[in-house]
């Protein structure tokens, strides 16, 4: 059986890691966890609360990352740290670091497949690992592309980007007491059970087709042989939406990219304007791409979550399991976009998993490989994880 604390805490620094020790430590009968994810505003002295953290309760892997958003079924805000534990007689955890991310991809894949233990052990069904990455260092739909083919598709991944309270300055992943900024971390999780993983977004396509003509790291220079931004004008005088290019957020948050692919659209959030009226975007859109600009209404982010939380449910109750804890993540533009109606996408998560307790954070991007579910490196994607008891 799998015994699982959630923690939150409005405390910094060592406070907040002695505040959720004492909660963990509560939760598990004063047993350390096998496992320990940590979500923590930029807020903190990071190092000071990962001693505290260790030191209160003794995790024998810990991993996370700095946020944009933290929250737990009984808790939501910003400037918070969340945390979600487990100790398991049936399964088997592993943390692994890798850095240098944005200078070799391969190396940084072989450095993660290093710590883990399922890639030669026949003794579970299931491979599952929790994936957090330094999204500002770049690359990270080609890590996790990377990663997929390493394990031959052995292994359903989910996770998401370091966020740093929406500043999009630093953002910093954790391995045991310490943080790592160009880097990526992950917890391998090895059992006989399976892990639900669902990605959703509520985003459809509005307007014709856009070709990624040029485009450089996370610039679109240009589509369909124009400045990138001319059809983000072309867009708001169409739809009479108003677009200042001095201040482009406010209208990116609700016009943002979709790349086709096979499976749909893959979202990319529009962040700026470059000087020669390139976009600027939260993760790569590479040359010769088709993309759409995209519309939600406001309660698709809610349905959405929803609707991922019924597939990763489904995934564990359908083989005669019952889902013992869960871990939610979706992206700071969703959050930025609905402000306080954003308690309405934890609502909806809430009401799917009844009493399922469950933790989580606003990322810099989801991550999610997994059958039957929309792969790869996402932006205002919900991704809900749920762990069998």
């Amino acid at each position: 059986m799998t015994h699982v604390a959630v923690a939150s805490t409005g405390r910094v620094n060592a406070d907040a890691g002695s505040d959720l020790a004492g909660q963990i430590r509560d939760a598990l009968g004063g047993y350390p966890p096998h496992a320990l994810l940590v979500f923590a505003s930029a807020q903190n002295d990071y190092a000071a609360l990962l001693a505290s953290l260790q030191a209160g309760c003794s995790p024998r892997v810990m991993i996370g990352c700095s946020s944009a958003g933290e929250f737990t079924g009984e808790s939501d805000g910003t400037g918070r740290t969340s945390a979600i534990a487990f100790r398991s007689d049936e399964m088997e955890f592993r943390g692994a670091l890798a850095r240098d991310l944005s200078a070799d991809r391969p190396r940084a894949v072989t450095e993660i497949l290093s710590g883990f233990g399922g890639m030669a052990n026949a003794e579970y069904r299931y491979r599952t690992a929790f994936v957090l990455v330094d999204a500002l260092a770049g690359h990270a739909e080609d890590f996790v592309d990377e990663l997929t083919q390493a394990t031959g598709g052995m292994y359903r991944l989910a996770g998401g980007g370091a966020g740093d309270d929406g500043r999009f300055s630093t953002t910093h992943v954790f391995m045991g007491n310490e943080a790592h900024t160009n880097a990526a971390v992950a917890l391998e999780i090895l059992s006989n059970k399976p892990i639900g993983i669902g990605a959703r977004h509520g985003w459809s396509a509005s307007g014709g087709p856009l070709r990624v003509t040029e485009s450089a790291n996370a610039c679109v220079v240009s589509f369909n042989v124009a400045p990138a931004v001319e059809a983000y004008d072309e867009h708001a005088s169409a739809t009479g939406q108003a677009f200042d290019h001095a201040n482009p957020l406010p209208f990116f948050l609700h016009n943002i990219a979709g790349v086709k692919t096979e499976e749909g659209y893959k979202l990319r959030v529009p962040l700026g304007i470059a000087p020669e009226g390139g976009v600027m975007y939260a993760a790569e859109i590479a040359t010769g791409a088709t993309a759409q600009i995209m519309w939600t209404k406001s309660e698709a982010a809610a349905e959405a979550a929803a609707s991922a939380t019924r597939d990763a449910l489904d995934q564990v109750t359908s083989e005669g399991f019952v889902p013992g804890a869960a871990i939610f993540l979706d992206c700071v533009a969703t959050r930025l976009r609905l402000g306080q109606a954003f308690t309405n996408e934890l609502d909806a998560v809430h009401r799917e998993l009844g009493d399922v307790p469950f933790a989580g954070f606003n990322s810099y991007g989801q991550i999610v490989r997994a059958e039957g579910q929309f792969s790869g490196f996402h932006n205002c994607t919900a991704v809900v994880v749920v762990i069998p008891d």
